[in-house]
């Protein structure tokens, strides 16, 4: 500070002419008034301008003069001349909403919007539609897999959100069917022949069935970190984190000053795991990083299990896990225990735990079992026994009779994979696109989950969706990502 002057930085400069900017009169698309808003996300200091509109549909659309619930749409205009057939952006989890997703995604559509409309729906039991959040009192940390609840307890927390949530909506009615049925009800209200669609994880299950029940009505598809049709949501997460583990373990291994500080990480690992399951660890001391205040917790498996299954999400976070995994085998938790603080922070409140218990134990829970394939993984067996205690007690919608048939035909389709994704990997978007007459599936090296902003792809996107073709792309642009190399030590890695 000098002479009174404070350097507020230029994203505060911008945030408060943004929000000091007169709001636009109510503007009307088809059958819908929009009025303006503000879109936010949580961490994210800077809100975007948007129109916002609530639309009524039947919360059971095969009672249409039954009960009904009001859903949340966004519009964000298009900064032109508008072509005719908008983008529908879908969310993931299950359990996030688009409206508040978007913020974040924003510069990356900057060039789509040069002459699309975007339209931002929160998916039924999300975001500002109907959103069936559990009591956040009860299990916040458990559903991150950070704790060790027993079947019990998580049945127990199941029944208590269920009751609550039963007061007001009959939870089986928040699937993807429901997501597909309202997502062509705004279509139909907003007058256009057609759409883009735009799906992140979830999403992509959300977008591919929305496309096979209404395949005239879908321009363009672009997938991002794929989830195929045919798979059940959770049978494999552990074997796919573990294998993205490894992968990040070996380039620690080929790394010579990431091998020479750590050794091998996976043996590490194993040493780490054997020691928390063993449990009757002495409390730790650790610095809450949101607060600054000093804590005291129990180190957990819960906790190492937690963080790493997110922590392998994201390149720069995934340079980390060799670092966090020495620390832990050498008796110091401290990292981990603030990690794990930090996630629960980030991620309670972003997810609408009583829409993914109605999505997944409609769509998926009768096809999970534990089949052995886990065993030995970070995750072992925990990661189902969560899901299938939860749905033990979790109303169940109907799954439609073609839900596990993929996607076929012409429709223009970009996949966009991970190398390292812990959750989606590559082999997904290929298992998709080989039903596709007119797919492209691109693999992003070094690259986790979700990568729609990451290097040139908002430009690979944007020339997609006005293009409508896929295999013109010229992706040579996409050789130039790397990943972020493992750190070697507290300073981070190599130069």
């Amino acid at each position: 500070m000098d002479n009174g002057n404070v350097n507020i930085g230029p994203w505060l400069l911008a945030a408060a002419f943004c929000l000091a900017v007169p709001p636009a009169a109510a503007s009307t698309v088809g059958e819908l008034t929009f009025e303006p808003c503000v879109l936010t996300t949580v961490g994210l200091p800077r809100p975007t301008q948007a129109q916002c509109t609530t639309v009524t549909v039947p919360e059971n659309p095969a009672e249409p003069a039954g009960r009904t619930i009001e859903l949340a749409l966004a519009w964000i205009p298009a900064e032109a001349e508008a072509d005719p057939e908008p983008v529908f952006f879908i969310a993931g989890g299950p359990g996030q909403s688009a409206r508040e997703q978007y913020p974040a995604l924003a510069p990356a559509l900057s060039d789509v919007r040069r002459s699309r409309h975007i339209f931002l729906l929160d998916q039924r039991g999300t975001g500002g539609s109907q959103p069936l959040f559990c009591p956040e009192e009860a299990g916040a940390e458990e559903g991150l897999g950070i704790g060790a609840p027993s079947p019990e307890e998580l049945r127990e927390f199941a029944r208590r959100c269920r009751n609550e949530l039963e007061t007001f909506a009959d939870l089986r009615f928040y699937t993807t069917a429901e997501a597909v049925y309202d997502l062509e009800f705004v279509r139909a209200m907003i007058d256009v022949p057609q759409v883009n669609l735009i799906g992140v994880s979830y999403g992509t299950r959300v977008a591919q069935q929305y496309a096979k029940a209404h395949p005239d009505r879908v321009r363009t598809i672009i997938l991002d970190s794929v989830v195929p049709a045919d798979l059940a949501l959770g049978a494999e997460h552990a074997r796919n984190l573990q294998d993205a583990l490894e992968a990040q373990f070996a380039r620690c291994r080929a790394t010579p000053a990431c091998r020479e500080a750590y050794g091998d990480p996976a043996a590490r690992l194993e040493a780490v795991m054997l020691r928390l399951r063993a449990g009757g660890l002495a409390p730790v001391r650790y610095r809450d990083p949101t607060s600054g205040e000093w804590r005291e917790e129990v180190p957990s498996y819960g906790h190492l299990a937690g963080v790493l299954r997110l922590y392998a999400y994201m390149p720069l976070t995934a340079s980390l896990l060799p670092l966090l995994v020495h620390q832990a085998d050498e008796g110091d938790y401290a990292a981990l225990l603030a990690m794990g603080r930090m996630i629960v922070r980030d991620l309670v409140g972003q997810m609408a735990s009583g829409m993914h218990n109605s999505v997944i134990c409609t769509e998926d829970a009768d096809e999970l079992e534990q089949q052995g394939e886990a065993q030995g993984t970070l995750l072992g067996e925990d990661f189902l026994d969560i899901i299938l205690a939860q749905c033990d007690v979790w109303p169940r919608g109907t799954r439609p009779a073609d839900f596990r048939v993929p996607l076929t035909g012409d429709i223009p389709v970009l996949l966009i994979s991970g190398e390292f994704d812990p959750v989606t990997p590559p082999h997904y978007g290929d298992r998709v696109a080989a039903h596709l007459r007119h797919a492209r599936h691109v693999v992003l090296k070094g690259q986790g989950h979700s990568l729609f902003s990451t290097g040139c792809m908002p430009q690979l996107a944007a020339q997609f969706i006005e293009r409508a073709d896929a295999l013109d792309l010229d992706a040579s642009c996409l050789e130039r990502i790397a990943p972020s190399p493992p750190f070697s030590g507290l300073y981070g890695w190599e130069p």
